[in-house]
């Protein structure tokens, strides 16, 4: 699961980002607006962390851009203040959830839990990891406006890959996807590890798959996070 936390206090957004690593969740930073604008637009996550007040753009032009985007990611917002009035405001301007400062460890990690389990519920066809997104249904690859689709043996490497967390090795990658009976070899691996790498390549995506020499294989982001 992966978290945004736009937070321009960088001892907060160091503490909050330590909270979620600890908790199972992988935390990218960002310390202002428009650096917090430009990450939630460039990749996928599961949820964002908005600060209110940031420097260059506020926390309230931030979701407004995302939903105008298109961007559905649940995003809480967090703010010193805690009137009805500037509540109001954020879910207006199309957060899902409001805190205020100082956060609670239990409850922030209580309405991320919330948050993603409804989001999940929603997209439960789907994968997405960077900015890939994969139809659980169709076979189905996008990235933004372009489209791909996967034969059933690329869909299951693309998604064990997608769904591991760092490197399959290419005796799991075998085991897990070719059943028994079928004829297979450690080139098969490789020879569908390089379809999809054409086919990343066709949508234009940013994501990559990287070979790790005598481990494995591992799906990286377009950041280079795994």
């Amino acid at each position: 699961m992966d978290v945004l936390v736009v937070e321009d206090e960088r001892n907060l957004n160091d503490a909050i980002c330590h909270i979620l690593g600890e908790a199972g969740y992988n935390a990218e930073q960002a310390f202002d607006g428009p650096g917090g604008l430009d990450a939630a637009l460039g990749s996928r996550h599961d949820a964002i962390l908005l600060d209110v007040m940031l420097p260059g753009m506020s926390g309230f032009d931030i979701v407004a851009r995302l939903r105008k985007a298109s961007v559905e990611t649940p995003v809480i917002m967090v703010t010193a203040k805690g009137t009805t009035a500037d509540k109001i405001e954020g879910l207006d301007h199309g957060a899902d959830d409001y805190m205020t400062k100082p956060i609670d460890t239990d409850e922030l990690l209580a309405r991320i839990r919330a948050l993603t389990r409804r989001h999940g519920e929603a997209d439960q066809d789907t994968r997405t990891f960077g900015d890939l997104t994969l139809d659980l249904v169709t076979h189905d690859l996008r990235c933004n406006d372009r489209q791909v689709h996967l034969s059933q043996k690329e869909y299951e490497v693309l998604r064990l890959l997608m769904e591991s967390k760092g490197v399959v090795s290419k005796t799991e990658l075998l085991r897990s996807v070719w059943h028994d009976g079928e004829d297979v070899t450690e080139n098969s691996a490789e020879a569908y590890i390089s379809f999809l790498r054409k086919k990343l390549a066709h949508i234009n995506s940013k994501s990559q798959i990287t070979t790790l020499r005598m481990l494995g294989y591992r799906l990286e982001k377009p950041d280079g996070r795994a």
